[in-house]
Protein backbone atom coordinates (compact mmCIF):
# COMPACT_ATOMS: atom_id res chain seq x y z
CA UNK A 1 0.00 0.00 0.00
CA UNK A 2 1.34 3.40 -0.71
CA UNK A 3 2.36 5.74 2.00
CA UNK A 4 0.12 8.47 2.65
CA UNK A 5 1.52 12.10 3.90
CA UNK A 6 -0.37 13.33 7.38
CA UNK A 7 -0.70 16.41 7.02
CA UNK A 8 -1.79 19.26 9.40
CA UNK A 9 -3.06 22.50 8.50
CA UNK A 10 -2.36 25.92 10.98
CA UNK A 11 -4.47 29.03 10.44
CA UNK A 12 -6.58 31.17 12.11
CA UNK A 13 -9.32 31.27 9.58
CA UNK A 14 -11.74 28.73 9.61
CA UNK A 15 -13.42 28.86 6.04
CA UNK A 16 -9.61 28.94 4.49
CA UNK A 17 -8.61 25.76 6.48
CA UNK A 18 -11.26 23.70 5.68
CA UNK A 19 -11.59 25.08 2.10
CA UNK A 20 -7.93 23.78 1.93
CA UNK A 21 -8.92 20.85 3.75
CA UNK A 22 -11.89 19.79 1.10
CA UNK A 23 -9.21 20.19 -1.71
CA UNK A 24 -6.25 18.36 -0.79
CA UNK A 25 -8.42 15.22 0.48
CA UNK A 26 -8.89 15.36 -3.24
CA UNK A 27 -5.77 14.21 -3.74
CA UNK A 28 -5.49 10.10 -2.00
CA UNK A 29 -1.60 10.12 -1.07
CA UNK A 30 -2.75 12.91 1.34
CA UNK A 31 -4.48 12.52 4.39
CA UNK A 32 -5.60 15.82 7.05
CA UNK A 33 -5.23 14.29 10.30
CA UNK A 34 -5.73 17.26 12.23
CA UNK A 35 -6.53 21.08 12.22
CA UNK A 36 -5.66 24.10 14.54
CA UNK A 37 -6.13 28.11 14.77
CA UNK A 38 -3.25 29.28 16.85
CA UNK A 39 0.31 28.96 17.57
CA UNK A 40 -0.24 27.56 20.87
CA UNK A 41 -2.75 24.94 19.94
CA UNK A 42 -0.53 24.03 17.02
CA UNK A 43 2.15 23.33 19.37
CA UNK A 44 0.31 20.84 21.60
CA UNK A 45 -1.33 19.34 18.47
CA UNK A 46 1.54 18.31 16.73
CA UNK A 47 2.93 16.85 19.71
CA UNK A 48 0.12 14.61 20.16
CA UNK A 49 -0.93 13.63 16.50
CA UNK A 50 2.72 13.42 15.17
CA UNK A 51 1.90 14.52 11.23
CA UNK A 52 4.36 14.20 8.62
CA UNK A 53 4.27 17.73 7.72
CA UNK A 54 2.61 21.03 8.95
CA UNK A 55 1.07 23.99 6.69
CA UNK A 56 1.38 26.75 9.02
CA UNK A 57 0.08 30.45 8.42
CA UNK A 58 2.27 33.27 9.84
CA UNK A 59 0.00 35.13 11.19
CA UNK A 60 -1.67 33.18 14.23
CA UNK A 61 -2.78 34.43 17.55
CA UNK A 62 -0.95 33.82 20.63
CA UNK A 63 2.66 32.21 19.34
CA UNK A 64 2.56 33.40 15.83
CA UNK A 65 4.11 31.02 13.12
CA UNK A 66 7.15 32.09 13.66
CA UNK A 67 7.51 31.27 16.83
CA UNK A 68 5.38 28.10 16.51
CA UNK A 69 7.58 26.47 14.04
CA UNK A 70 10.49 27.04 16.06
CA UNK A 71 9.24 25.25 19.43
CA UNK A 72 7.83 22.11 16.79
CA UNK A 73 11.60 21.50 15.23
CA UNK A 74 13.06 21.99 18.93
CA UNK A 75 10.72 19.51 19.92
CA UNK A 76 10.35 16.88 16.97
CA UNK A 77 12.71 17.92 14.11
CA UNK A 78 11.39 14.99 12.31
CA UNK A 79 8.11 17.01 11.53
CA UNK A 80 8.08 19.28 8.21
CA UNK A 81 6.81 22.51 8.09
CA UNK A 82 5.95 24.44 5.02
CA UNK A 83 4.98 27.99 5.34
CA UNK A 84 1.78 29.25 3.57
CA UNK A 85 1.55 33.13 4.06
CA UNK A 86 0.56 36.05 1.66
CA UNK A 87 3.31 37.95 2.95
CA UNK A 88 6.31 37.82 0.29
CA UNK A 89 8.87 40.44 1.87
CA UNK A 90 12.59 39.39 2.21
CA UNK A 91 12.18 39.91 5.86
CA UNK A 92 9.74 36.96 6.31
CA UNK A 93 11.63 34.52 3.59
CA UNK A 94 14.63 34.61 5.75
CA UNK A 95 13.44 34.50 9.17
CA UNK A 96 11.20 31.57 8.31
CA UNK A 97 13.96 29.97 6.58
CA UNK A 98 16.18 29.77 9.40
CA UNK A 99 13.40 28.98 11.94
CA UNK A 100 13.57 25.57 10.59
CA UNK A 101 10.62 25.85 7.56
CA UNK A 102 11.31 23.01 4.67
CA UNK A 103 9.02 25.30 2.37
CA UNK A 104 7.31 29.23 1.82
CA UNK A 105 4.55 28.83 -0.09
CA UNK A 106 2.21 32.33 -1.29
CA UNK A 107 -1.47 31.54 -0.77
CA UNK A 108 -2.01 33.06 -3.95
CA UNK A 109 -0.55 29.69 -5.53
CA UNK A 110 -2.54 27.05 -7.14
CA UNK A 111 -3.61 24.42 -5.04
CA UNK A 112 -1.19 22.19 -7.40
CA UNK A 113 1.46 24.01 -6.21
CA UNK A 114 1.05 23.40 -3.13
CA UNK A 115 0.64 19.83 -3.65
CA UNK A 116 3.97 19.69 -5.42
CA UNK A 117 5.21 21.40 -2.47
CA UNK A 118 4.23 18.91 0.10
CA UNK A 119 5.35 16.46 -2.20
CA UNK A 120 8.94 18.15 -2.13
CA UNK A 121 9.01 18.79 1.45
CA UNK A 122 7.87 15.66 1.94
CA UNK A 123 10.84 13.96 0.33
CA UNK A 124 13.54 16.60 2.68
CA UNK A 125 13.90 19.13 -0.26
CA UNK A 126 13.79 22.64 0.51
CA UNK A 127 11.10 24.18 -1.25
CA UNK A 128 10.63 28.09 -2.28
CA UNK A 129 7.30 29.36 -4.72
CA UNK A 130 9.10 30.88 -8.00
CA UNK A 131 7.99 34.16 -6.88
CA UNK A 132 9.91 33.49 -3.84
CA UNK A 133 12.92 32.54 -4.76
CA UNK A 134 12.74 36.07 -7.45
CA UNK A 135 12.11 38.17 -4.18
CA UNK A 136 15.26 36.39 -2.86
CA UNK A 137 17.19 37.06 -6.18
CA UNK A 138 15.98 40.99 -5.90
CA UNK A 139 17.70 41.43 -2.60
CA UNK A 140 21.10 40.06 -3.45
CA UNK A 141 21.46 41.15 -7.39
CA UNK A 142 19.63 44.54 -7.76
CA UNK A 143 20.89 46.58 -4.37
CA UNK A 144 19.71 44.76 -1.41
CA UNK A 145 21.79 44.23 1.10
CA UNK A 146 24.46 41.38 0.32
CA UNK A 147 24.76 38.72 3.25
CA UNK A 148 28.29 37.15 2.78
CA UNK A 149 28.01 33.34 2.72
CA UNK A 150 31.15 31.50 4.57
CA UNK A 151 31.47 27.91 4.32
CA UNK A 152 34.29 25.24 4.00
CA UNK A 153 33.34 24.12 0.70
CA UNK A 154 34.53 21.77 -2.07
CA UNK A 155 34.33 22.19 -5.91
CA UNK A 156 31.49 21.67 -7.63
CA UNK A 157 31.08 19.42 -10.96
CA UNK A 158 30.01 20.93 -13.94
CA UNK A 159 26.72 19.13 -13.40
CA UNK A 160 26.31 20.25 -10.24
CA UNK A 161 26.73 23.90 -11.14
CA UNK A 162 24.33 23.49 -13.06
CA UNK A 163 21.76 21.81 -10.73
CA UNK A 164 22.17 24.73 -8.29
CA UNK A 165 21.71 27.23 -10.83
CA UNK A 166 18.38 25.98 -11.57
CA UNK A 167 17.57 25.60 -7.57
CA UNK A 168 18.43 29.15 -7.40
CA UNK A 169 15.94 30.04 -10.06
CA UNK A 170 13.13 28.51 -8.41
CA UNK A 171 12.98 24.78 -10.61
CA UNK A 172 11.85 21.81 -8.25
CA UNK A 173 13.75 18.50 -8.65
CA UNK A 174 11.28 17.21 -10.73
CA UNK A 175 11.14 19.88 -13.10
CA UNK A 176 15.18 19.87 -13.04
CA UNK A 177 15.06 16.31 -14.01
CA UNK A 178 12.94 17.24 -17.14
CA UNK A 179 14.82 19.93 -18.22
CA UNK A 180 18.20 17.68 -17.70
CA UNK A 181 16.86 14.17 -19.37
CA UNK A 182 17.68 12.98 -15.83
CA UNK A 183 15.58 11.25 -12.76
CA UNK A 184 14.32 12.70 -9.65
CA UNK A 185 16.17 10.55 -8.05
CA UNK A 186 19.36 11.47 -9.12
CA UNK A 187 18.61 15.56 -8.96
CA UNK A 188 18.41 14.68 -5.41
CA UNK A 189 21.29 12.59 -5.31
CA UNK A 190 23.38 16.40 -6.47
CA UNK A 191 21.31 18.46 -4.16
CA UNK A 192 22.45 16.52 -1.37
CA UNK A 193 26.09 16.57 -2.61
CA UNK A 194 26.19 20.32 -3.19
CA UNK A 195 24.75 20.81 0.48
CA UNK A 196 27.67 18.78 1.45
CA UNK A 197 30.74 20.16 -0.55
CA UNK A 198 29.11 23.88 0.50
CA UNK A 199 28.30 23.17 4.04
CA UNK A 200 25.02 24.53 3.47
CA UNK A 201 22.23 23.21 4.44
CA UNK A 202 18.97 25.09 3.34
CA UNK A 203 17.40 27.26 0.09
CA UNK A 204 18.27 30.72 0.86
CA UNK A 205 21.60 29.80 1.62
CA UNK A 206 21.73 28.24 -2.07
CA UNK A 207 20.45 30.68 -3.32
CA UNK A 208 22.68 33.42 -1.84
CA UNK A 209 25.75 31.16 -3.20
CA UNK A 210 24.50 31.19 -6.37
CA UNK A 211 23.97 34.49 -6.69
CA UNK A 212 27.42 35.37 -5.41
CA UNK A 213 28.79 33.67 -8.15
CA UNK A 214 27.02 34.80 -10.71
CA UNK A 215 25.10 31.48 -11.60
CA UNK A 216 21.54 33.18 -11.85
CA UNK A 217 19.73 35.38 -14.27
CA UNK A 218 18.85 38.16 -11.51
CA UNK A 219 15.94 40.45 -10.72
CA UNK A 220 14.67 39.28 -14.69
CA UNK A 221 14.80 35.87 -13.73
CA UNK A 222 11.45 34.17 -15.11
CA UNK A 223 8.95 32.62 -12.76
CA UNK A 224 9.36 28.28 -13.05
Amino acid sequence: MTRRIKLMIADDHTIVRQGMKKLLETYPELQIVGESQDGEETVEIAVQLLPDLIIMDISMPGLNGLEATREIKKRLPEIKILILTMHAEKEYIFKILQSGASGYLLKGSPIEELVSAIHAVDRGESYLSPAVSKSIIEDYVGGGVRRPVTTRSQPLTTREREVLQLIAEGYTSKRIATRLSLSAKTIETHRSHIMQKLNIHNAAGLIRYAIQKGWVEGPHAQER
